[in-house]
């Protein structure tokens, strides 16, 4: 009798894991043999099926809304049931976030994550990942580009039938959002990253670009925003990684692949400077390492998700390993971050490549190349037989702008737009309850050039998108001292603090990403008060017969101005731009101050 109660619970058993099994079974993407990918309905039907055959280790939250007010979701998938940011922190476990299909198109992502969800918690092939990890990811980031579904979305993608849009509901690029933070995708996420504080970041992408036999590519940042022991860290587990990947049939490559010619590989690979505006580059603005996967657009749907996620594992792998270690170098970022400004070697805004190549082994496709007629330029033909050479991949930073720290900056009130995006940031701030007067740096700006047609939203000062740089070469900052009274009610960003690095990139003017860069400060370049002709006349003669330099001057400009001497409004401009008057609308006069001493300062 015993005997046959336990082969019936045996019986019994078995029957329930497959009823968990089917429960889940094939992912929507495996169910079409990866013709087709789910949309966000269907997406969150196969979790939510999935979360109810393993109660306890799988939880569904919202962390947001969308421009068309659809619910941004995340999934925390935990061995023990425990989904507290605080709670696994302290447990010293690693949490890994990963964001899928910002690039509603690049859902490759997406996909990998259901199938790798179902392996942790359902066939448990996986489960041994969640020892030391807590994976959170987000199916879908862009989540209204993604349900504006067509075959003619992705003209340079091998697959699925329909792709989501690149772009949001109004169209911006949410890839080009982390500092400015427009969009109220990019408002929810950041207040994500703020409340779990993630170790490690990945955001998955299907790359445009070269072709060659690579399937999965991926970086992992390493520009001077992160700390040198960080780095180190991910450069010693980037080929490994890359290794594990291939010993699954797929071929990897642990960088970002940018040819420096795109007609002749043979030259090499190019440096990549990615600016806050990004994702990885942000999370490191927060002191953490951060992964963008670029799977190849041209290889098929399987290949690439299939290649997505076996890198996950091979990844999550690595984070078991590591995550004592991952804990103490982010704690130690977070430390370095709040000390900043106390460095007298100063503070590098932005960077150029220092000269160093690396030799690699480069797994190319052969091509031709012949002139075009349609085009006028290059056709580049790839064969897709495989070209295998050494070349050479620019490697290493240098700094080509950097600035000495103050101890904090002080904003008026009145610029709202700029403290709400530190505010969105989690950036600490406080207020200044009465008046002060303090010696403090302000910066008299000039020479810049807009962009002429818009940029995410914006017409900027910078131009370039990868790198970019203020967008004319008469464009300065000038940076100088003196006491300055400041009302009661501004605003005082202390830099000893662990999002230290977000705020310089936002307040210093010249950063590649900065408030001023991206327009928010336009007002401060707009002439508000103006002489008539008859007035100005009046005062150029009363100048000129007080100043024989300025009259010198005048008449030397005249000579050798031809456009000037014919202009009577910019010769009287002459004028007015040199007299008390004009100094009045303070031109350019960046408002936002710094303060070498927070000691007594009127705050709260």
């Amino acid at each position: 009798m015993k005997v046959l109660l336990c082969a019936l619970c045996v019986l019994f058993a078995s029957s329930c894991l497959a009823a968990q099994n089917s429960a889940a079974g094939q992912t929507p993407a495996e169910a079409s043999n990866y013709r087709t990918t789910p949309d966000y309905a269907e997406t969150l039907a196969y979790i939510d099926r999935v979360a109810a055959a393993a109660p306890g280790q799988v939880r569904v939250e919202s962390f947001g809304k969308t421009g068309e007010d659809r619910d941004l979701k995340i999934v925390i998938v935990s061995k023990d049931g425990q989904f507290s940011p605080q709670a696994i922190h302290a447990s010293g476990r690693v949490i890994l976030l990963v964001q899928n299909a910002i690039h509603a198109g690049e859902m490759d992502g997406k996909d990998s994550c259901l199938a790798l969800l179902r392996d942790l918690v359902i066939t448990k092939s996986r489960a041994q990942l969640l020892d030391r990890v807590v994976l959170v990811f987000i199916p879908v980031y862009n989540i209204d580009g993604h349900e504006r579904r067509s075959a003619f979305n992705r003209i340079n993608q091998n697959g699925p039938n329909e792709t989501g849009w690149r772009a949001n509901a109004t169209n911006l690029n949410l890839n080009r959002d982390y500092e400015k933070a427009d969009a109220p995708e990019t408002r929810a996420f950041l207040a994500l990253i703020n409340k779990w504080r993630p170790d490690f970041f990945v955001d998955d992408h299907v790359t445009d670009g070269a072709d060659y036999q690579y399937d999965v590519t991926f970086s992992i940042d390493d520009s001077p925003a992160t700390p040198p022991a960080t780095v180190a860290w991910a450069h010693a587990i980037a080929p490994r990684i890359a290794d594990a990947v291939n010993k699954t049939g797929h071929l990897a490559f642990p960088s970002y692949i940018m040819l420096l010619d795109e007609a002749d590989p043979a030259k090499g690979l190019a440096f990549n400077d990615f600016s806050p505006r990004f994702s990885t580059n942000q999370l490191a603005l927060n002191n953490r390492p951060a992964m963008l996967v670029e799977m190849h657009m041209l290889k098929d749907y399987k290949t690439r998700v299939t290649g997505n996620y076996e890198l996950l594992v091979a990844l999550m792998d690595t984070l078991n390993r590591d995550a004592q270690q991952l804990v103490a170098l982010n704690a130690a970022a977070d430390a370095a971050a709040a000390s900043l400004s106390a460095n007298p070697a100063g503070y590098a805004l932005t960077f150029a490549w220092d000269g160093e190549t690396a030799p690699v082994l480069f797994h190319g496709y052969k091509s031709t190349r012949e002139p075009s007629e349609v085009s006028g330029a290059t056709w580049v033909r790839y064969t897709h037989e495989p070209w295998d050479q050494v070349v050479p991949m620019r490697t290493g930073f240098k700094a080509a702008s950097s600035v000495t720290l103050p101890a904090g900056y002080i904003i008026p009130q009145q610029w709202k737009q700029v403290i709400d995006v530190l505010a969105i940031h989690g950036v600490e701030m406080k207020t200044l309850t009465a008046d002060a007067t303090v010696t403090a740096g302000h910066y008299q700006c000039g020479g810049f050039a807009w962009r002429e047609h818009p940029y995410e939203g914006h017409h900027p000062l910078f131009s370039g998108e990868f790198a970019p740089t203020i967008n004319s070469k008469t464009a300065s900052c000038q940076l100088s001292d003196e006491k300055i009274n400041i009302p009661a009610g501004s605003i005082l960003v202390p830099l000893n603090q662990r999002l230290a690095q977000v705020a310089i990139h936002w307040l210093e003017p010249m950063a590649p990403d900065s408030a001023m860069g991206w327009g928010f400060f336009d007002p401060i370049f707009e002439q508000k008060e103006y002489g008539e002709g008859y007035v100005l006349e009046k005062l150029a003669r009363e100048m000129l017969a007080k100043d024989p330099a300025l009259k010198a001057e005048f008449e030397a400009r005249l000579k050798s101005d031809p456009k000037f001497a014919a202009n009577p409004y910019a010769r009287l401009s002459f004028f007015y731009e040199r007299s008390p008057w004009f100094a009045a609308n303070r031109i350019g006069q960046y408002p936002v101050l710094r303060v070498n001493s927070l000691d007594g300062l009127p705050v709260q």
